[in-house]
């Protein structure tokens, strides 16, 4: 028991961590017992599931390939359904998995001076006409036309959009800044091939982040802070990644990063080097010269998958549209401009991409969408009996947990045997599987416990149980 407490306490995800609890908030219950039970119940949860074979075949057909791992697991256990080519239905596992995940990045954001806000989709084209990216986006935005023929286009980034709003602010001094603004809402993109699920889709959920500083000097610091923030974040979900050189692409700026997610259905080659620090993505490199220009040594290829990127924008922006303040010496200033993306759905597939096995979902610890799965006796079984004792521990867990608020789900489908419900909760990746099977009917009672990140199985008592689960973190 002390070895697993011990081995739970090390999962990066379960780390104590003062700023996870400070950040709790309780959840209501949507999907209660009849007249207001405490008891969150798996019947009442809104989850097509698609465990047949056939039956993700069927929806292959219908959407394409299904060219990766998390977009077959993703269908199969319903968390995701297609609606049409490269948009999905986010159901309710993937909507709670990715409110925890929102809620760590607002955390990471927050803590070195980020304030949140919220811009429109719908962007007018004379925005993106004065950067010349209306034309140099080409197909990739989504455009349309309002009933007097004014352009607009759902915006695929938001750089034009924040600089215009700093530009309209006609008062600002060098005192008030830095400006660390960020928002996490709905992006488009004009996909021409839609593929990996919600790796690669033509809406999707990002958080971009937009800084301005007083100086060259200041905002390389402010750059460090964010990138520093991202190693943060991906820690915290025990995320194994890599932070490369990259290309500015259609951004633009004088620097960029990615953070890459190393996984082999990647799409981005990375050049890695064994030896010191140095990381690229390739299409930043001479393939001709495939050794590492800091320490001469041989690079080592890898793919990708991008989760997060970086740009130093300097004042590309700010000087079209005049973002300017008031300097130490009362003069006119273009501001120097930072932007920040992390993919939010991708992050969540990306994550189910390399944790998951081939058959079964897995999550980082803190974002998986229920905590614990209870799953009482088959009804007609030698073991009934052991269903009151089950129920009472799912109502001290509520009672004496308070992370575990809402954290809980019974699996109620006592129709279904015990073999059947623990094979739909191992597909479904919840962190622990408590079972009341035949050894509850002992005195003490125990109960099975599927510990589904590190692989073991224990028995406990509910004295043990309670021991365990005072140990998880969440957010």
């Amino acid at each position: 028991m002390e070895g697993l407490l011990t081995r739970c306490r090390a999962l990066p995800a379960l780390a104590t961590c003062s700023r996870q609890l400070s950040g709790y908030v309780p959840c209501r219950f949507h999907h209660c017992a009849p007249r207001g039970g405490r008891r969150l119940l798996l019947s009442r949860v809104f989850q097509p599931q698609n465990l047949r074979e056939d039956q993700v075949l069927s929806l292959q057909d219908k959407f394409g390939d299904l060219t990766c791992k998390s977009q077959r697991l993703m269908l199969q256990v319903g968390l995701i359904y297609p609606a049409s080519p490269g948009c999905y239905h986010l159901l309710p596992y993937t909507v709670r998995a990715m409110e925890k995940l929102v809620r760590v990045i607002d955390q990471e954001m927050q803590a070195i001076g980020g304030q949140k806000v919220n811009m429109p989709s719908l962007s007018p084209a004379e925005l993106w006409q004065a950067t010349n990216r209306w034309d140099l986006m080409g197909k990739e935005l989504l455009r349309l036309r309002d009933r007097h023929g004014k352009e607009y286009c759902l915006g695929p980034t938001h750089e034009e959009a924040i600089t215009a709003l700093i530009a309209a602010q006609k008062k600002l001094s060098y005192k008030q800044l830095p400006f660390l603004l960020y928002q996490v809402t709905r992006k488009f993109r004009d996909e021409p091939r839609p593929r990996f699920g919600l790796l690669r889709g033509r809406e999707f959920y990002m958080k971009d982040m937009y800084t301005f500083d007083s100086s060259p000097e200041a905002a390389q610091q402010t750059y460090n802070l964010v990138c520093d923030a991202y190693c943060s974040l991906f820690g915290r979900l025990g995320l194994r990644f890599v932070k490369v050189q990259a290309d500015v692409g259609s951004i633009g700026g004088t620097m960029s990063h990615e953070f890459q997610l190393p996984v082999d259905i990647g799409e981005d080659r990375l050049a890695i080097c064994p030896h010191c620090s140095f990381s690229a993505n390739m299409e930043t490199l001479d393939l001709s010269q495939m050794n590492c220009p800091a320490c001469q040594g041989p690079l080592t290829e890898t793919k990708g998958i991008e989760v997060g990127h970086t740009f130093y924008l300097g004042t590309k922006y700010s000087s079209i549209f005049n973002a300017q303040f008031t300097n130490v010496y009362g003069k006119p200033s273009l501001a120097e401009m930072g932007c920040y993306g992390l993919g939010v759905t991708r992050i969540l597939a990306a994550a189910i991409e390399v944790l998951s096995t081939e058959d079964c979902v897995r999550w980082p610890s803190l974002l998986a969408p229920y905590q614990a799965c209870l799953i009482p006796p088959k009804k007609g079984s030698k073991e009934e009996a052991a269903s009151e004792l089950i129920g009472q521990l799912c109502d001290h867990i509520a009672e004496a947990v308070p992370q575990l608020h809402g954290e809980v789900l019974l699996d109620d489908r006592t129709h279904l045997t015990i073999g059947n419900r623990l094979k739909d909760a191992n597909k479904f990746g919840y962190p622990f599987v408590i079972i009341a099977g035949k050894r509850a009917l002992e005195d003490p009672a125990h109960f099975e416990v599927w510990c589904q990140n590190t692989g073991e199985v224990v028995f406990l008592t509910k004295d043990g149980v309670m021991d365990l689960l005072t140990q998880v973190q969440t957010i």
